[in-house]
């Protein structure tokens, strides 16, 4: 019996030394999986050119918001750069006419020229000049797209760009696209001015200085100009040049 038992505690011991050598050894490792390459998607504004621009700039501040004493053109700015980056997601090729406080020239109608320019020198499809509303009564309200007269194009643009604001901003006034007399707006391409908002207005001025809408405006313009982009390729079945 006692030869027995000793014969038993010899393999246990056996039998725990192997438990103990497979915890504390290290097991082999499992092989590596590739990673799955990544694809970058095709927007529908896939390789379509369109020039950003910001208005105002340098010594040409814009309209200044009453209660924060800011001037339109940082808003602009701030607005159009949040613009570039979603076009860009969407795979469109986005020119800015500024990227920083710049102004062309001092003249007004010299530095807007000079934007007109850059459009036709990067051979641009689409034009969206970035603005900010002011009104001497502070219940104004609303973002509102303009296109000139007699662009049916530019119409529809703008159109799709204000529906588009509508309904993914919900402001309280939902205003029309409408003509306008803008020099901006004057190449023979879709081209629209989007004011939006109203910096006259307080409660407007408080949300076009946060981040979280200034990125929400640029979203629905964006979606804007998607549709507007989809209608001509079902449309034609082709592309804009």
């Amino acid at each position: 019996m006692r030869n027995w038992w000793k014969g038993r505690k010899y393999i246990l011991a056996a039998v725990c030394l192997c438990l103990l050598a497979g915890a504390v050894a290290p097991r082999p490792a499992k092989p590596a999986v590739p990673a799955k390459p990544v694809q970058q998607a095709q927007g529908v504004l896939q390789g379509i050119t369109i020039l950003v621009d910001a208005g105002h700039g340098g010594t040409d501040g814009g309209a200044i918001a009453p209660h924060s004493g800011t001037p339109e053109k940082e808003l602009n700015l701030k607005v159009a750069q949040a613009l570039r980056d979603e076009l860009e997601k969407s795979g469109a090729r986005v020119i800015m006419t500024r990227d920083a406080d710049m102004e062309y020239s001092r003249n007004k109608r010299a530095d807007l020229t000079a934007r007109l320019d850059l459009a036709r020198q990067e051979n641009a499809a689409l034009l969206v000049s970035i603005h900010m509303n002011e009104y001497r009564s502070q219940k104004e309200s609303g973002p509102q797209v303009f296109y000139r007269a007699g662009q049916a194009q530019s119409r529809l643009l703008a159109g799709a760009i204000q529906e588009a604001m509508v309904l993914e901003l919900k402001p309280a006034k939902a205003r029309s696209a409408m003509a306008g007399d803008y020099f901006i707006l004057s190449l023979d391409i879709p081209s629209v001015l989007v004011e939006c908002g109203f910096l006259s207005n307080p409660a407007e001025e408080k949300l076009l200085l946060t981040e979280d809408y200034q990125q929400r405006v640029a979203q629905a313009i964006r979606d804007g100009i998607a549709d507007y982009v989809s209608l001509q390729i079902v449309e034609t079945n082709t592309v804009i040049d």
